[in-house]
């Protein structure tokens, strides 16, 4: 049976928003959400707004999911109020439901919200300079710099242990003790590589139940494409896709972009001679990231940002191994090793990573 089409003029009615409804168009098919523009006259003015439906599959409580989302965009909205910014271009402002709160339920039980249309601005899915790169690493910084002051302990946590490396390492044993896609003696020298780096992933939670590394806002999915870029600057002006925004560490952020955006090859190749970090481009988020951040930052924060890159990196390849040893059952894949090859390319990465660490180390201190 046919999906029921979605009524995206009576949905938008809940919203309030400015001026006669005249269409709308689908603008991607995301693997999260479904998402529309949304195009109204408003006295001869156009105006467009972005519907979007949230997954409440993956997000269960789309009150707290929203909670989260409009206390740090109007936190960054007031602070660049104050600096005298351009409060409409530089983040997402999301669009309060007739009923009150920030999303509306229709009869089918899907949760919806409304934020503004940014004009001018383009995303990038592939780093193709190391310019390219220190603007995002400026656009992540600015981030963190503007909700350093954030008290994070009012976000919820809306995917529990999500960073959580010593509750990642306990899934993997988990599923090599259950084995439930009987591949394990495929894997037997991932796992060993994995197991061996066991002590690393107690290092940052350990740093922060001694209260040596601060819990800030995180936004938990750094990649280059939740950056919106100005058409005219070329300028990171915007972070979006802000569903997983979450009290957490700053470094888990920052190690991601480096695990995402130095690497030489795609996160899924299957040569792992090609995979290698970029030292160039390494230097180009370290740079780009530290001048818009670095006095937010702790000493601690500074002095464990090499490291993060590793860590972020084995914990992605560790859940890639955990998903492959438990039959696929978490992130979607094409053929049946894909989950293998993910995972042989971020310990490929880590390996090359633990060779460059030192000179990780000394470019991180030139910028600090």
């Amino acid at each position: 049976m046919a999906n029921k089409p979605f009524d995206i003029v009576g949905i938008s009615d809940q919203f309030g928003l400015k001026g006669d409804f005249t269409g709308y168009e689908k603008i991607n098919n995301g693997h999260i959400n479904s998402t529309f523009t949304l195009f109204f006259d408003d006295n001869g003015k156009s105006r467009k707004y972005v519907l979007q439906r949230i997954n409440t599959g993956i997000f269960t409580d789309p009150e707290k999911l929203m909670s989260n989302i409009v206390g740090v965009t109007e936190h960054i909205r007031g602070k660049m109020r104050e600096s005298g910014k351009d409060t409409k271009r530089t983040t997402l402002r999301f669009r309060p439901c007739k009923e009150g709160g920030y999303y509306f339920k229709d009869e089918s039980g899907n949760c919806w919200r409304v934020y503004d249309y940014i004009d001018d601005v383009y995303t990038c899915n592939i780093i193709d300079s190391a310019e390219v790169f220190c603007n995002a690493g400026i656009a992540f910084g600015d981030f963190q710099n503007n909700l350093a002051d954030y008290d994070s302990t009012q976000l919820h946590e809306t995917i529990e242990n999500f960073h959580n490396t010593v509750s990642r390492f306990a899934d993997l044993n988990k599923a090599i003790l259950e084995n439930r896609s009987g591949r394990l003696n495929n894997v037997r020298e991932e796992v060993d590589f994995a197991l061996e780096r066991e002590p690393d992933t107690h290092v940052l939670v350990d740093l922060i139940e001694k209260g040596e590394l601060p819990l800030r806002v995180t936004h938990n999915d750094t990649k280059l494409n939740n950056i919106l870029f100005d058409n005219t600057s070329n300028k990171g002006i915007c972070i979006i896709d802000l569903d997983t925004v979450m009290p957490g560490l700053s470094l888990y952020d920052f190690g991601d972009s480096i695990r995402f955006g130095a690497n030489t090859a795609a996160e899924d190749e299957q040569d792992v001679s090609k995979v290698s970090l970029s030292l160039e481009l390494y230097e180009a988020y370290v740079k780009g990231y530290l001048s818009s951040a670095k006095d937010a930052l702790t000493d601690c924060e500074k002095e464990y940002l090499p490291f993060s890159a590793k860590l972020m990196t084995y914990e992605c390849g560790i859940r890639f191994l955990t998903d492959y040893l438990n039959g696929d059952t978490y992130f979607k894949t094409e053929y049946p090793e894909h989950n293998l090859v993910r995972c042989r390319t971020q310990f490929a990465l880590v390996a090359d990573m633990e060779k460059k660490m030192d000179k990780m180390v000394e470019i991180t201190k030139k910028y600090c």
